[in-house]
């Protein structure tokens, strides 16, 4: 027994399978999801299984009848998509049908759908029962999980990470964009799907790490070579440097080594007490 990691066609994210066998990469097997049997790629080699895991089962290798079989399907799932989505639109349902998925045995038609509020669908089950016996779920996604299932284009030119390689969706937030030094434009800080790119967070500890060695913006300082004291103005956290804006004028691209605290103001910080 071995356990093969597979990826399913709309998600880049590998489920752990236990096989009888191995298979070889790129290999289409028929493996039993939580919603039935399905097709699946193996993409990457067969390790030995954990007494305390819990996987998965790789029915057998996919022959030609059942890669057939699932073409078929998802035909016929692409062109309930598009009926569902006329027929959403002819109601005025605020709603959009983003995949329409069967499993190979058609036991189970899952309709991924995405809408901003709750919303009743049962007027669209009709629709389906013209077109197919298999029991209907009706399953919400996000904005991100919608972009993962359709594929997009993202602002560098090549496929979005979403449903290229990642394989969960970790926390971002606008800090890290103010950590790496981002100008503050949601547009391009945005992805395809509206929220925050998800390659903000990829590089973000190295960020850390850099500005532990500079000075905070809008800091004190003095440079040790000029003696010239003033206030930063900003950081290049990658050349280890930062902008001082002087009474003399604006001094750029100082090494942060260069750089000392600046001396606070006789008085500065004293507690009231103190002076009593």
């Amino acid at each position: 027994m071995v356990v093969l990691p597979v990826r399913f066609e709309r998600s880049p994210r590998l489920h752990a399978m236990l096989s009888e066998e191995p298979h070889a990469v790129g290999t289409r097997v028929v493996v039993q999801g939580k919603r039935g049997p399905e097709v699946a790629t193996v993409r990457g080699e067969g390790q030995a299984p954990d007494p305390q895991g819990r996987y998965g089962a790789v029915l057998r290798g996919a022959s030609t009848q059942d890669l057939a079989r699932w073409e078929e399907l998802h035909r016929q799932g692409e062109d309930l998509k598009w009926l569902l989505r006329a027929r959403a639109r002819e109601r005025g349902l605020p709603v959009k049908i983003v995949a329409v998925e069967f499993t190979l045995d058609e036991s189970l038609v899952t309709v991924s759908y995405s809408a901003e509020d709750r919303i009743e669908l049962g007027s669209l089950i009709g629709e389906l029962r013209g077109h197919t016996r298999a029991r209907v779920n009706f399953a919400a996604v996000g904005p991100r999980e919608q972009a993962q299932m359709i594929g997009t284009l993202g602002a560098c030119g090549r496929e979005n990470c979403s449903s290229t390689h990642l394989q969960e969706f970790a926390p971002v937030s606008i800090r890290m964009a103010r950590d790496q030094q981002l100008p503050l434009n949601p547009e391009k800080l945005s992805g395809p799907c509206g929220r925050l790119l998800c390659c903000l967070q990829f590089e973000h500890t190295q960020y850390l790490d850099l500005l532990a060695g500079l000075p905070r913006k809008n800091a004190r300082v003095c440079h040790e070579g000029s003696g010239a004291c003033g206030k930063v103005t900003k950081l290049h956290p990658l050349a280890g440097t930062v902008d001082v804006q002087t009474d003399q004028g604006l001094l750029t691209g100082i090494p942060a080594a260069e750089l000392t605290r600046a001396p606070e103001a006789p008085g500065k910080g004293r507690r009231p007490e103190a002076d009593a």
